[in-house]
């Protein structure tokens, strides 16, 4: 991968010293992965002081959050405050997904004001030019969509969403057949508006060779979208959904044959007992690839809760291969989320991934729940505070208590001074 790829080995030569300390790794294992395509090191060179960060267990679970406009609520300063946010909560990577405004503006100024790796969809960005001329979205080119590739990542981008595994065919399975909500994935209906009103095959699969060229010059990860994932519970394993991930497999090993990192993104709405089959399914299906999921959502009646029902499904998820979670805020399916929402969704994702790898015994996070666990025996409670996913929080919540040694739950009743005196 290296020997093809010259600006991966640039990024993995840059970091990989960092790399081996903070994820407890030997540099072998970290080649090994990047090589057979089970881990990627995302990082494009033309983004400045960007931090290479490696995907794919057993490196460390990582942790996305999603940000950007929307043609109702577009305060590009406000989306600034939330990509400050996400990185204070601890996120290790953004996406900008704004659909409104000056979108190259708003781009090029999160990758100078985020050294965390930055991920876009730039399809939205090609149908938001027709939409703002009034035209129709699904109005583009290839040509144009190529050149958008090739722009966004010379501006620096590190990771893109493309849906090139969503076919012609999938997306009839999709809309016409059994399904409850169709389509869920904004560029992936992009996608199948077009390939209808062209009558013609996915342009993105059609002309995929280009995109790997563009995407190997710069050391773009491609995040290989799921434009068919499942937007209901009901909808969870169906021939759409498995036709689109079985495409992405063909192509995640060709990428990999022409020196192109890439992500596998899954589903979406999977209801607790089908997450362990969908992600393990999904993951020999393509070959190992880091899996990146939304989630998943296990149930669809949490409006307001979303953020606790993903890092329901994160968890298990986590257990059975998941490597990189996108979070879910309060606001999903309801509003653009506020600034807390994405610290709320980034600390909930951040919870996930502990879950996980505490559950799969990953020596690092039992340490972590080992040593809080002692610390709340001693009731130390600058360590616990320290140890906490979120430090903040726990010093807030205790803070009119904060001179006594006790909790004030328990008070003079706290079961642990009961024994120890």
């Amino acid at each position: 991968m290296l020997s093809k790829n010259t600006a991966l080995k640039y990024i993995f030569d840059a970091g990989i010293s960092e790399l081996e300390k903070t994820e407890e790794l030997s540099r072998q294992r970290i080649l090994q992965g990047i090589e057979d395509g089970t881990m990627v090191l995302l990082g494009n060179p033309n983004h400045p002081n960007v931090t290479p960060t490696l995907i794919g267990q057993p490196a460390k679970v990582k942790v996305n959050a999603n940000i950007g406009t929307s043609p109702f609520k577009n305060d590009v300063e406000k989306e600034m405050k939330k990509l400050e946010a996400a990185q204070m909560a601890g996120a290790h990577a953004v996406m900008d997904l704004s659909t409104a405004g000056d979108l190259d503006g708003i781009r090029t100024d999160m990758l100078s004001r985020c050294p965390l790796p930055l991920g876009t969809v730039p399809i939205y960005a090609m149908a938001q030019q027709y939409v703002a001329r009034d035209e129709d979205p699904a109005g583009f080119s290839m040509t144009e969509l190529l050149e958008e590739i090739e722009k966004e990542a010379e501006q620096g981008v590190d990771f893109m969403t493309l849906h090139c595994g969503l076919t012609r065919r999938g997306a009839e399975w999709a809309t016409s057949g059994d399904r409850v909500l169709g389509i869920v994935s904004r560029g992936g209906s992009i996608l199948a508006r077009w390939m209808r009103d062209h009558n013609e095959e996915n342009p993105l699969l059609t002309n995929y060779d280009k995109i790997l060229e563009i995407c190997r010059k710069h050391n773009v990860t491609i995040s290989l979208g799921d434009g068919l994932r499942p937007g209901a519970g009901a909808d969870a394993g169906d021939a759409a959904q498995w036709e689109e991930v079985l495409v992405l497999g063909e192509l995640a090993k060709r990428s990999r044959e022409y020196g192109v990192q890439t992500m596998i993104e899954g589903p979406g709405h999977v209801p607790l007992n089908l997450v362990e089959t969908q992600i393990r399914g999904i993951k020999q299906a393509t070959h190992n690839a880091p899996l990146y999921v939304l989630g998943p959502l296990v149930t669809d009646s949490a409006p307001g809760y979303d953020h606790i029902a993903g890092a329901i499904g994160g968890a298990m998820a986590v257990m059975n291969g998941v490597d990189f979670l996108c979070y879910l805020t309060p606001a999903e399916h309801l509003t653009l989320p506020e600034v807390d929402d994405v610290w709320n969704g980034v600390k909930a994702s951040l919870v996930a991934a502990q879950c996980g790898e505490v559950g799969m015994g990953r020596e690092s996070a039992v340490k972590r729940d080992l040593e809080i666990s002692e610390a709340r025996k001693e009731l130390d409670w600058d360590r616990i505070a320290e140890l906490a996913i979120d430090p903040a929080l726990a010093c807030q919540r205790r803070k009119d208590h904060k001179d006594e040694k006790e909790c004030a739950m328990c008070g003079k009743f706290c079961a642990v001074r009961m024994l120890s005196e």
